[in-house]
């Protein structure tokens, strides 16, 4: 089953021949369960693309369906729902409120959803995090690696169909990069979760089942994954 889709995906910024098209017609479908590294050089289209899948901005053309649900359909509120219900996003930026502590930037989602916390669930999370510890601290008190860690717990909190990492590591040493990236190889594994990550570095996306790489707003590879060495190798063919 794919939880998001894509027909046609077209991006394009300006008009006339000052337009830039950031997308060009890109066609994707991401199965449930699955790893997704998105790679690309600079100005690629892969945080546009990104964008795009998580109902971020619209498309100029084609289609995006999310967890069944056709994007271009929704209203403002439609999307902001599904985005609050249905989706979770770790970026580069770490994202957290600073007033809150680790454990109620967690449970932001619910809390903003008018949910209860299930207990056994946020409980499983705080240790596949190793945050026991660090529930009543705010962001300021923690370190970079344990702020994404939060991050990561808060996009699982809700259980969403798909979870959007946008250069997740990018801010972190390379310890602490591991461990996040075992957080969301963890999620797919044993969570069963779907997750689709946006990446300029090969040991990111060695992390991944599955290796799609742009260039000018065009797909041109879309494979399993591979070891870091691979993926270096890809990046030089596309180049």
């Amino acid at each position: 089953m794919n939880i998001v889709e894509t027909a046609d995906l077209r991006r394009t910024y300006g008009e006339g021949e000052t337009a830039v098209h950031a997308l060009a017609g890109v066609t994707l479908s991401f199965p449930a369960g699955q790893f997704t590294a998105i790679m690309g050089p600079s100005g690629s289209g892969k945080s546009t693309l990104m964008h795009l899948l998580a109902g971020l901005d619209s498309p100029s053309a084609g289609s995006v369906v999310v967890d069944g649900q056709q994007l271009s359909g929704l209203g403002d509120k439609g999307l902001t729902e599904l985005r609050r219900d249905r989706l979770g996003f770790v970026f580069q930026a770490f994202n957290l409120v600073p007033v809150l502590t680790a454990e109620e930037n967690i449970t932001l989602p619910l809390a903003l959803a008018g949910r209860d916390v299930d207990q056994a669930w946020f409980d499983k999370l705080i240790d596949t995090v190793g945050l026991r510890d660090r529930l009543t601290h705010r962001p300021s008190e923690l370190s970079g690696g344990q702020q994404q860690r939060v991050a990561v717990a808060r996009a699982l909190i809700h259980r969403p169909a798909v979870l959007f990492a946008d250069e997740p590591t990018g801010n972190l040493d390379t310890h602490s990069s591991e461990e996040v990236l075992n957080l969301l190889r963890q999620a797919v594994d044993e969570f069963q979760q779907t997750v689709i990550m946006v990446t300029h570095d090969a040991q990111s996306a060695a992390i991944a089942d599955r290796i799609v790489i742009l260039r000018d707003g065009a797909v041109v590879h879309d494979g399993a994954g591979t070891d870091a060495e691979g993926v270096l190798d890809l990046m030089k063919a596309v180049a």
